[in-house]
C-alpha cells in the first residue's frame, strides 16, 4: 500500500514540474525583481484595504535564489495568467490524482485491512508487556527483600566466625595451660623412652607458654596451673638427669665401643639434653660437665694405651752417630744396639718407605695383630696410624657434640688442654711425641711425617671438619726444626769429615758418596709434589759440602789416574741413584753430569798416555807446529818412524791392556764401556793426524807405507769392543 502512495505522489509532481519546465531555456538569465515588480497591475475588485505588504520584501527575498521563480519572472509572463495556469494544472494534477486513488481502491482497503490488524496486534503487545512491567516490579521487590535476607546473614555469619575465633583461642588456650593426668603419670612413674621423650616436648611447650603469652600471665588459671607446671619441670629435670647420667658413665666401662655407643643409644635421647637445657640449666651445666670428664678420661686413656702398644712395634732407624760424614768404622755394632744391621741402609735411602704416602687413609694399625707377627715399623707408619686413630676419634666426637649438645666448644674441652692440671688426649699424645722427637735422628723418617701431616691436612679439610687445624699445625711447626737440625748434622758431618779416617785405598764409589746419593735422592722424592724452595737449597748446601769432601778424598790418592777414576766411579754412582728419584733430577743431577763429562776426557787423556804417549806428544808438539807454519824445522821420515812402527807393533795389545784397565777401574760397567769408546775415537783422532802429517812430509807415504796401520783396520778393532755393550 505505501508502494501504491509514493506512486501517484511521484506522478502528481512530474505534471506540476513539466508545466513549469516546458517555459524554461538551458542557460540561466538574470533579471531585475525591482524592476519587474513594478510593473504588477492588481484587479480593480480589490481593495488596498485588503492587501498588507508587510513581510512583501523578505518573502521577495526568498523567492529570489528559487530556480522556478526566476525563469518565470525572466520570461516576462504576466503574473495572473501565470497563476491561472498554475491553477488549472494543479486542477487537473488533483483530477488525475483521484482517477489513480480510484484505481488502487482495493490496495486502499487491504492497507486499512492490514493497518487495523496491526493495530490489534500492537494492542496484544501492549497488554503483554504492560504484564511484563508488572512482574518486573515484582521480581525487583523480591531481590531487594533477599538482599535484605543476605545481608541478615552475612552479618550472623562472621559474628558466628567471630565466635568460632574465640572458641578457638580458647580451646587452644585450655589445651596449652592444661595439665592432663597421663602427663603426670608418664612424668612422674614412667620410663625413660620415646614416649616419655614426647611428653617432654609436651611439658616443654606449656612451659614456654606461660613465659611467653602475656594473655596467660594475667590469667586466674595460671595460679592454678604453674605450681603443678613446675612440680612436674623439676621432676622431669631430676629423672632425665638420673637417665643421662647413668647413660654416660656406661662409657667408662672397659672395652666399650665409644662411636657406636652414641650413635646408637645417646642420640635417640638428644632431646633429653635439649630439654635440660631450656629448663633445667643448673643440671645441663652438670650433664655438660660429667661428660667432657668422662670422654676425657676414657679417650685419654684409650690414647695412652694405644701409644704404649704402638711403642712396643718401632723400628729404631738412626741413632745420632748415623750421619753421611761418619766414619762407620768408628761405631761398635754393640753400641747401636737397639738398631739391627739390616736396616742401617733405610736411614738414607727411601725405599718402600714412601709407600706410607700412597696408604695414607688405610685404617690404623691393630697393635696386637702386628704384635702376634713381630712386625717391627719405623715411627712414621706408627705415627701415621697414631695421629689416623686421632683423626677418626676427633671427627667423629666433634661431630656428635654438635648434634648431641649442640655445642662445638665441648670437643675442645674434652680434647684440649684448657687446665695445667688436666690430663686430656692432646696433652697424651703430645707427652709421647715430645719424649720421641728429641730421640729422633732420621731426616728421612721426619720428612715422610711432615708429608703425611700435610696429607692428613688434607684430609681434614675434605671433611670439612677443622677441629684439629691448629693441632696439626702445632705438630707440622714442631717437626720442620727437627728436620732442620737433623739435616744440619749430616751437613756439618760432611764439612767437618776427617779424610783421613774416611779414606780407603779403592778407586770404587766411597760408602759416604753413595750415603749422600741415597739421602739426597730420597728428599728429592719427597719434594716433587711440594716443590719446597727452602729443601732445595739445603740439598745445594749439602751437594756443595760432598763436592769439597769428594775432591780432598781424591786427593789422597798419589796419582792423578785413580784419583780421576775414584771421582768418575763416584759421580757414575751418584747420578744413577738420583735418576731413580724420577726422570729429571734437577739441578743437582745436572752438576754431576757436568762433573763427570768433565773427568772423563780427563781419564781418557791420561789413559791413551800411557799406553801412546809419544805418539800424542807429537801430534800435540810437531804436528800442530806444521800446521800453523811456524815451526823451522820440517818433520822428516826419521822422526815419524820409530812412531809408526811403536804402534804398528802394539797397537792391538795396548787397546786390549786399555780394556782391561778400564774394566777393573770402573764398578759400572756401561760407564766402563763408554769411557773406552771414548778413548779409542780420542786415538782414531790422534792417529789420523799423525797420518796426514806423514802424508805432508815428501816421500813419507811411500817410506812408510808397509809400516801404517790403516784408519779401517783401528775402526774394526774400535766396533769389536763396542759390540761387547
Amino acid at each position: 500500500m505505501t508502494e501504491m502512495t509514493d506512486t501517484a505522489t511521484n506522478k502528481v509532481a512530474m505534471k506540476i514540474g513539466n508545466s513549469y519546465g516546458e517555459a524554461s531555456d538551458s542557460q540561466e538569465i538574470a533579471f531585475d525583481l525591482g524592476v519587474f515588480v513594478g510593473d504588477l497591475n492588481f484587479e480593480e475588485d480589490v481593495s488596498s484595504d485588503d492587501i498588507s505588504l508587510e513581510g512583501l520584501q523578505q518573502e521577495l527575498e526568498e523567492c529570489r535564489n528559487d530556480d522556478v521563480v526566476a525563469n518565470i519572472l525572466s520570461k516576462g509572463t504576466k503574473l495572473r495568467e501565470y497563476t491561472k495556469g498554475v491553477e488549472n494544472n494543479l486542477r487537473q494534477v488533483e483530477l488525475d490524482s483521484i482517477q489513480d486513488y480510484i484505481k488502487e481502491s482495493d490496495n486502499l482497503v487491504s492497507l486499512h485491512d492490514q493497518i487495523r490488524d496491526c493495530d490489534s496486534i500492537l494492542s496484544q503487545m501492549e497488554t503483554l508487556l504492560s504484564g511484563f512491567q508488572a512482574e518486573i516490579g515484582s521480581i525487583s521487590s523480591d531481590i531487594k527483600i533477599l538482599q535484605e535476607k543476605s545481608m541478615d546473614m552475612g552479618l550472623k555469619l562472621k559474628n558466628r566466625k567471630t565466635k568460632e575465633v574465640a572458641e578457638s583461642k580458647l580451646a587452644k588456650f585450655v589445651e596449652d595451660i592444661i595439665v592432663p593426668p597421663r602427663m603426670v603419670d608418664i612424668i612422674v612413674d614412667g620410663e625413660v623412652n620415646e614416649e616419655y621423650m614426647r611428653t617432654l616436648e609436651i611439658l616443654s611447650k606449656k612451659l614456654k607458654f606461660i613465659e611467653v603469652e602475656h594473655m596467660v600471665k594475667t590469667s586466674k588459671a595460671l595460679k592454678d596451673v604453674q605450681p603443678e607446671l613446675e612440680k612436674l619441670r623439676q621432676k622431669a629435670v631430676s629423672k632425665v638427669f638420673e637417665f643421662i647420667v647413668q647413660k654416660l658413665y656406661a662409657l667408662r666401662k672397659p672395652k666399650t665401643n665409644i662411636q657406636i655407643l652414641q650413635q646408637s643409644v645417646l642420640l635417640k635421647y638428644k632431646y633429653v639434653v635439649c630439654f635440660l637445657k631450656e629448663h633445667g640449666k643448673e643440671v645441663y651445666i652438670e650433664v655438660r660437665s660429667a661428660y667432657i670428664d668422662t670422654m676425657n678420661k676414657v679417650l685419654s686413656a684409650h690414647f695412652r694405651a694405644y701409644i704404649q702398644a704402638l711403642e712396643k712395634l718401632q723400628l729404631y732407624i738412626a741413632t745420632s752417630s748415623d750421619l753421611i760424614g761418619v766414619d762407620t768404622r768408628s761405631t761398635s755394632l754393640f753400641s747401636r744396639g737397639r738398631e739391627p744391621l739390616k736396616n742401617r741402609s733405610a736411614v738414607y735411602a727411601l725405599g718402600e718407605r714412601i709407600n706410607i704416602l700412597k696408604e695414607i687413609d688405610q685404617p690404623a694399625l691393630i697393635p696386637h695383630i702386628a704384635e702376634a707377627s713381630s712386625t717391627k715399623y719405623p715411627y712414621e707408619i706408627l705415627f701415621r696410624s697414631l695421629h689416623k686413630l686421632l683423626m677418626d676419634t676427633a671427627s667423629s666426637e666433634y661431630l656428635f657434640c654438635d648434634d648431641f649438645f649442640g655445642e662445638e666448644t665441648i670437643f675442645y674441652e674434652i680434647f684440649a688442654d684448657l687446665f695445667i692440671s688436666k690430663v686430656c688426649p692432646f696433652s697424651v699424645i703430645d707427652e709421647h711425641f715430645n719424649s720421641i722427637l728429641p730421640n729422633c735422628f732420621d731426616a728421612i723418617g721426619l720428612m715422610i711425617m711432615i708429608r703425611i701431616i700435610h696429607q692428613h691436612q688434607l684430609i681434614m679439610s675434605h671433611r670439612r671438619i677443622p677441629c684439629l687445624d691448629s693441632y696439626l699445625d702445632k705438630v707440622n711447626i714442631s717437626l720442620w726444626p727437627r728436620f732442620k737440625m737433623v739435616f744440619d748434622m749430616h751437613l756439618n758431618s760432611l764439612r767437618n769429615a776427617n779424610v783421613r779416617a774416611l779414606w780407603e785405598d779403592d778407586i770404587h764409589p766411597h760408602y759416604v758418596m753413595r750415603r749422600y746419593a741415597e739421602f739426597t735422592s730420597s728428599l728429592i722424592h719427597l719434594n716433587v709434589e711440594y716443590g719446597d724452595g727452602q729443601l732445595e737449597l739445603n740439598l745445594e748446601r749439602l751437594r756443595m759440602a760432598v763436592d769439597d769432601m769428594l775432591i780432598k778424598l781424591a786427593k789422597t790418592f798419589p796419582k792423578t789416574k785413580p784419583q780421576t777414576v775414584f771421582l768418575i766411579n763416584n759421580y757414575d754412582m751418584t747420578i744413577a741413584i738420583l735418576k731413580e728419584a724420577g726422570a729429571d733430577g734437577g739441578k743437582i743431577q745436572l752438576h754431576f753430569e757436568e762433573l763427570l763429562k768433565s773427568n772423563t776426557a780427563i781419564f781418557v787423556e791420561e789413559l791413551l798416555l800411557e799406553h801412546f804417549g809419544d805418539l800424542i806428544k807429537f801430534v800435540k808438539t810437531r804436528a800442530s807446529e806444521e800446521l800453523s807454519s811456524s815451526s823451522e824445522r820440517p818433520i822428516t821420515v826419521a822422526e815419524v818412524e820409530p812412531l809408526v812402527k811403536d804402534f804398528a807393533g802394539r797397537w792391538k795389545s795396548a787397546i786390549d791392556l786399555m780394556h782391561k784397565d778400564v774394566i777393573t777401574s770402573f764398578s759400572n760397567f756401561l760407564c766402563g764401556m763408554e769411557i773406552l769408546r771414548a778413548a779409542l775415537t780420542q786415538l782414531l783422532l790422534y792417529y789420523t793426524r799423525l797420518s796426514d802429517c806423514i802424508k805432508r812430509i815428501p816421500g813419507g807415504s811411500s817410506a812408510l807405507n808397509k809400516d801404517l796401520v790403516s784408519i779401517s783396520s783401528i775402526m774394526y778393532e774400535i766396533r769389536k769392543y763396542s759390540r761387547t755393550f
